[in-house]
């Protein structure tokens, strides 16, 4: 494999997984893969694709273990940041290990959960946690509950990422009120949207533009959109590959000025990426 030299940030993956079939699985997992995601795979994808760095994200299916994810993160500090996967009671010990290892971030995969009081004490310490560490808290749950539970993450202070266009069924549409709540909750500079996985939406070319369209019209800018892979595209394998996925994001962002914010202004600010290293 040949790695991109040390040197200016060239573009940033936010959304990738890296796993092999060795580890052990949490036990309420929805999904269980049959094969390897390697470290050294992904960062092949990126430099095929001539990008400087990329964001993992541990997968659901390893739970609270973030091992592996810390494992790689130290071995490509310069490449690499991560969002983990933690217990709501996770020590403050625990935490600065991970911010050591190059974690950024936190995420919530709330898919098939029942939804919680975001506002209650021991969430709001996490948050505060996360939040005095200048990270993030990244969700995963589909766009008919996000105008629900945003409201109660902000009010700690964190910045919020969503994943996957918010997960709509096609495509963000103004005239449906949940999708609705969410646009009107982009004037917060806290809040930030992954342009990544419109199979998970099932969206077509058309409606992930109409999409991104009306991301831009409630921020007023496109100061707050990233960009990610979701490599390997768990569950979509068959249907699509990282080439397929950078491709797609060229064609829905054809403007040279707006890509370079997306790939490259916007989550270096998020993850606090030195651009010069």
């Amino acid at each position: 494999m040949t790695q991109l030299a040390s040197g200016a940030l060239t573009g940033v993956d936010t959304h990738a997984h890296i796993f092999h079939q060795g580890l052990e699985l949490a036990g309420n997992r929805r999904y269980s893969p049959d094969y390897d995601a390697t470290v050294e795979q992904y960062l092949a994808h990126l430099d095929h694709c001539g990008l400087s760095h990329g964001v993992l994200v541990q997968p659901s299916f390893l739970g609270t273990d973030n091992r592996h994810l810390v494992d790689a993160l130290r071995r490509f500090p310069q490449r690499l940041r991560g969002t983990a996967v933690v217990a709501r009671d996770v020590t403050e010990e625990t935490l600065d290990e991970l911010a050591e290892a190059g974690v950024v971030g936190i995420r919530l995969n709330l898919i098939g959960q029942p939804l919680e009081d975001y506002r209650s004490a021991s969430w709001r310490t996490l948050f505060a946690k996360v939040a005095r560490r200048g990270w993030s808290v990244e969700i995963q749950r589909g766009m008919e509950d996000l105008g629900e539970i945003l409201p109660q993450i902000l009010q700690s202070g964190v910045a919020v990422v969503i994943d996957h266009f918010g997960l709509p069924d096609g495509e963000i549409d103004p005239a449906n009120s949940d999708h609705r709540a969410l646009l009107s909750l982009l004037s917060s500079e806290a809040v930030w949207v992954k342009l990544s996985a419109t199979y998970r939406s099932r969206s077509t070319l058309v409606q992930a533009r109409r999409s991104i369209d009306r991301l831009r019209e409630a921020y007023g800018h496109d100061d707050r959109l990233v960009w990610g892979s979701d490599w390997p595209h768990t569950r979509f394998e068959a249907q699509t590959d990282y080439d397929a996925q950078f491709s797609l994001m060229e064609t829905l962002l054809p403007d040279a000025a707006e890509r370079r914010k997306v790939l490259i202004d916007n989550p270096a600010r998020l993850f606090g990426i030195d651009r010069a290293a």
